[in-house]
C-alpha cells in the first residue's frame, strides 16, 4: 500500500476554488508545489505512488499524486517542497479533524477516489451531505 500526505487546505473552501487559485497563481507554467517546513522521513515512500490528500472544512475531498519531495535550502532556512501532479482527483468526502502541518496517511486508511465508486456521479456536495448524517 502506498503511503500519503494529508494536509489542512487553508485560503480555499472548496476544490473548485483551490483549482482557481491555481489558474491565477500558475502563469509562468511552473509545477505545482506544496511548500512545509518539514522534510517527510519517509519521502521515498510518499514518491511512490502516494498522493496529497487536502482537507477543506473537516473533509478530505481531493487528492493529487506526489512528484517527488525535495530539500532546498540548507541549515535554519532549510525548507522541504512536494512537487505534484497538476490534476486534482476528488475523492469520497471523509470527516477529518483540524490538525497543524501535514500527517502521513497510510493506502488503506485513504478516501476512495470518487469516480471509483458506486454513485460516482453524485456532486461532491451531496456526497459530502450525505457522508455528514451517515448515509454514506
Amino acid at each position: 500500500m502506498p503511503l500519503h500526505l494529508i494536509k489542512l487546505c487553508v485560503g480555499c473552501d472548496t476544490v473548485e476554488e483551490l483549482a482557481e487559485w491555481r489558474r491565477q497563481e500558475n502563469r509562468d507554467g511552473q509545477p505545482w508545489k506544496m511548500r512545509t517546513r518539514q522534510t517527510p522521513k519517509r519521502a521515498a515512500e510518499l514518491i511512490d505512488g502516494g498522493s496529497l490528500y487536502r482537507v477543506f472544512k473537516g473533509f478530505v475531498l481531493c487528492r493529487q499524486a506526489i512528484w517527488a519531495v525535495d530539500t532546498v535550502g540548507v541549515g535554519p532556512a532549510s525548507r522541504c517542497e512536494v512537487t505534484l501532479d497538476p490534476q486534482i482527483v476528488l475523492t469520497a468526502p471523509m470527516p477529518r479533524r483540524a490538525f497543524q502541518g501535514w500527517r502521513y496517511l497510510e493506502g488503506e486508511d485513504a478516501p476512495e477516489d470518487l469516480h471509483g465508486l458506486a454513485g460516482g456521479d453524485t456532486p461532491q456536495a451531496l456526497a459530502k451531505q450525505l457522508r455528514e448524517i451517515g448515509a454514506w
